[in-house]
This record gives structure tokens, sequence and C-alpha cells, in this order.
């Protein structure tokens, strides 16, 4: 099963929720575009974050130098993303896909993260409260239902019923879990997490 995780915008939570997918599924890791923090990037996190001794981290397609979108950061290293250029590695296990930023992030001057997402994928929303992030959360929900992939929802940081309630009314989404504001992420919370979400992902 393929697993890809996107969010309602930049710094929402996506890597610490890739990092509990990919500890409760014992799953494969794989960030196709990083733009920026090569020496520190979303791959070395998720593997300073797990625990298991199953999971790969798989290379990235494209490692660019500058934190902007992918277009403009491949731009500057003189190159452009080729769409056919990104193919998902060959794994035997589940495989934790996470995107760049939201869904309409450019990679070029024709496609978005949005054209990485296959019908088959499972797709998890990492959705975190902020002014506007109903109608974020809305429209990234509705625009992965035109491609009718199983949407899941997780929610990061403090709770808002409000908000919440709104959201999985309007969107049908699966609740997945909710990561709650942390001191820190390190491995224990991330496994504490991994064990809670476990079973609300298997049976996504």
């Amino acid at each position: 099963m393929t697993f890809f995780i996107t969010g309602i915008s930049t710094e929402v939570g996506k890597t610490v929720a890739s990092a509990i997918v990919v500890e409760a599924l014992a799953a494969d890791y794989w960030k196709p575009i990083q733009a920026g923090d090569l020496n520190h990037s979303d791959s070395h996190k998720i593997e300073a974050l797990i625990s298991n001794d199953r999971t790969v981290i798989h290379p990235n397609s494209y490692a660019l130098n500058t934190p902007m979108s992918p277009h403009a950061a491949a731009d500057i290293d003189g190159i452009s993303i080729q769409l056919d250029k990104i193919v998902p590695p060959t794994t035997k296990n589940d495989l934790v896909i996470e995107g760049a930023g939201g869904l309409l992030v450019p990679l070029n001057k024709t496609d978005t993260i949005y054209d990485l997402i296959q019908p088959d994928y499972k797709v998890i929303v990492v959705s975190r409260h902020y002014l506007g992030s109903i109608n974020h959360t809305l429209l990234t929900i509705e625009k992965l239902q035109q491609k009718g992939v199983a949407i899941g929802i997780i929610f990061s940081g403090n709770e808002h019923p409000t908000t919440e309630e709104i959201i999985l009314k309007k969107t049908g989404a699966v609740f997945l879990g909710r990561i709650n504001e942390e001191k820190k992420f390190n491995k224990e919370v991330v496994k504490k997490y991994a064990a809670a979400f476990h079973e609300a992902l298997l049976s996504f």
C-alpha cells in the first residue's frame, strides 16, 4: 500500500505525521523532492524519529539547494524538474511518500505536487488550525476528491473542536488521529503516537 502525505500549507506538521505513519506501519519512506536543508533534510528527520529496523529511507529524486518552491529552487540550481524522472522506489513494503508544501506547489511550468498522486494511493492530509485553515483544508480535500482517492485526515496541534467538526462533516474524510503539541518530538514520542494510530491506519 502507498500512502501519500500532504499538508494544507507549509509548517503544519507533515514530517512528524510522516514519521508516525512510517513507524506505525514499519513502512518505507520516500521524499521525492527536497528543497533546501540538505544536511538536515526530511529524510534525516525521519531517520532520527523512527525506531523500527524494517524501514528503508529511499533517496530523493531531486535534492535542491534552496528552501523555496521546487520550481524556483530547481531554477536556481539550473535544472528543470521532470515528472517522468520522479519514479517511486520498488519495494515489497508499504511506502509512505511525503509531498512538499501543499497540493498545488509547482514543480515546473505545468506540473504540481498534485500530479505525483496516483489514483490507487491513500492520501493523508495534515491540517493544523490557524485563521484560514478551514478554507485551506476544504480546498485541499475537494481537489483530492477529483482523483477519487481514499482521503484520511490528521489534525496537528491543539484541539479545536468546532473547526475539526465542520471539516469532517463537510468532507467525509476519515479521521485518523491527532498529533498534539509536544515539548519535543523524539523516538519515544513518535512510537507512542504510532501505537495510537496503528489500528486506524490498518483500516483506512
